[in-house]
């Protein structure tokens, strides 16, 4: 990746240099429940990556509440709470969740006495039942099959001191919504959003999801890793999720074994790879940070935007 002009790139033993030898709130236990299944991130990269960037997102917050404060002041009105929104963006199986899971652990010991929540875009899919009626099957997770406006609509809501939120849910296990459940946001002073498409312009449209964020990272890796990863989980997945007779890939799990494989080959291929290529990667240069993976999910380089 060619860096782009208006971004400061460091090394990881840059980065490290920003950080404090202070204890982790971490075991090597709490750090395996936290990650991803077959994710890979340890007690160092914790150390060398995230402590620093929790240090600058310190910075932001109290930079951010106090703007809120002054402007407040300025147009005469009452101050209010105005939660701070973190996107997370980034490929299929590039490492966003584990990401995600980490920080909301990291910001809530750090961040004391603010309450931070997480969710997932994938709550804002639409049903599969609704993709089906729209012809959009074949194109899930393009940001055709996303409910954007109710997307847009939710952050709305969260920026505007709305109490109580309902976030749908979405399940992996059945890879549709969960009618009649939802997440809900009560008022956080931190939210943590992650998603493919944190970063994208919604069709139809006049406004970013990023445009109600206030610091946003994309998760990045070469393509051809991500392939190598994502069929490596997916085999993985045959073995152990994908042996539940409600999960949609059973006749995958239970049937012959090359035919499951292809299939997901031809996933990465004909969604998630063109996902990738034409939806994801060009708003990599939109986040103000981009952290880069290299082999076994190592994190090399870190670039942090400058404007």
């Amino acid at each position: 990746m060619s860096d782009p002009i208006n971004y400061n790139a460091f090394t990881r033993a840059q980065w490290r240099a920003f950080s404090d030898d202070a204890t982790l709130p971490l075991t090597q236990e709490s750090l395996r429940q936290i990650k991803a299944f077959n994710d890979r991130i340890s007690l160092q990269d914790v150390q060398d990556i995230y402590i620093p960037l929790i240090h600058l997102l310190h910075l932001q917050f109290d930079h951010y509440q106090k703007l809120q404060r002054d402007k407040a002041e300025f147009l005469q009105q009452k101050p209010h709470r105005v939660p701070f929104i973190i996107g997370i963006a980034g490929s299929v199986a590039v490492g966003k969740t584990t990401a995600a899971r980490l920080l909301e652990v990291l910001l809530n010991h750090y961040f004391t006495g603010q309450r931070i929540q997480l969710i997932t875009t994938d709550g804002f899919l639409y049903s599969n039942e609704e993709l089906k009626k729209r012809n959009l099957m074949a194109r899930k997770g393009f940001p055709e099959s996303y409910n954007m406006g109710a997307l847009i609509q939710f952050l709305n809501d969260v920026k505007a001191g709305k109490k109580l939120i309902k976030s749908p849910v979405y399940s992996h296990k059945v890879y549709d919504i969960v009618p009649d459940r939802y997440d809900y946001i009560m008022h956080p002073d931190v939210l943590i959003v992650e998603g493919i498409n944190t970063l994208q312009l919604p069709t139809n449209e006049q406004i970013y999801v990023s445009d109600f964020t206030d610091f946003s990272v994309y998760v990045d890796a070469d393509p051809a890793l991500i392939e190598d990863w994502f069929l490596e989980r997916f085999k993985l997945l045959l073995e152990t999720s994908f042996q539940d007779p409600s999960n949609y890939y059973y006749p995958y799990a239970i049937g012959d074994r090359d035919v499951a494989l292809e299939k997901g080959k031809q996933v990465w291929r004909d969604i998630d790879l063109k996902n990738l290529t034409e939806y994801i990667l060009p708003t990599r240069n939109r986040a103000d940070m981009i952290i880069h993976k290299t082999f076994h999910h190592r994190i090399d380089r870190l670039l942090l935007r400058k404007y």
